[in-house]
């Protein structure tokens, strides 16, 4: 139970914690104080329906269908080791947040949409957390255990940028400080990558 849980959390985390679109969204609205936790809330729930559906939807096709199960099973090492790659890449280049400029306060609502457009209208949120992260869940021994590991890492990630977005602010700008966070990505892709392979 706890291993599957483990790798549900680390494969989630090394996903969310790369810098894309949602995170932005979620720091952006974080550093202004506007509704910046109603969003990281919404960004969770997201993330924990599309892997339980990705999980328990893909579970039942892989069980019956060895083939595909092998083929999840090497897809996945093989998505998480060019991952992994990408992270170290990412870790040797100059890179930073960039922030937009001031914005005027929006209401509840429309911020809301707008995390929820920019949640589900970006096709890495269903490559990473329906398919990969779902069908790795489907191989787990604990589906649910593994559920709820990537629901904890997307919680845990969230709740740091909601709530120490201010405090943050200083070293999300540093490139070094992404560097490090692509390395921990990194080898936390190789890490599951390995067991994958190593498994018989």
């Amino acid at each position: 139970m706890w291993q599957s849980y483990l790798n549900g959390l680390l494969v989630a985390l090394g996903l969310i914690m790369a810098i894309g679109t949602q995170n932005a969204f979620v720091l952006a609205q974080s550093l202004r104080r506007e509704h910046h936790l109603p969003v990281a809330a919404l960004c969770v729930v997201c993330d924990a329906l599309l892997v339980a559906a990705g999980v328990f939807g893909l579970a039942t096709v892989l069980a019956q269908n060895p083939l595909l199960l092998a083929v999840a099973r090497w897809g996945g090492a093989a998505f998480l080791l060019w991952y992994g790659t990408l992270a170290l890449r990412r870790a040797f280049s100059t890179q930073s947040l960039e922030q937009g400029g001031n914005l005027k306060v929006r209401s509840l609502r429309a911020v809301m949409l707008s995390a929820l457009a920019v949640t589900l209208l970006n096709p890495h949120v269903y490559l990473d957390t329906v398919l990969l992260i779902g069908s790795l869940g489907a191989q787990q021994t604990e589906p649910g255990a593994y559920v709820a590991g990537a629901a904890s890492a997307s919680f845990l990630w969230f709740a740091t940028l909601a709530l120490g977005a201010a405090w943050l602010a200083p070293w999300l700008a540093r490139p070094a400080t992404w560097r490090l966070l692509d390395l921990v990505v990194a080898v936390m892709m190789f890490s599951v990558a390995y067991q994958l392979i190593s498994a018989p």
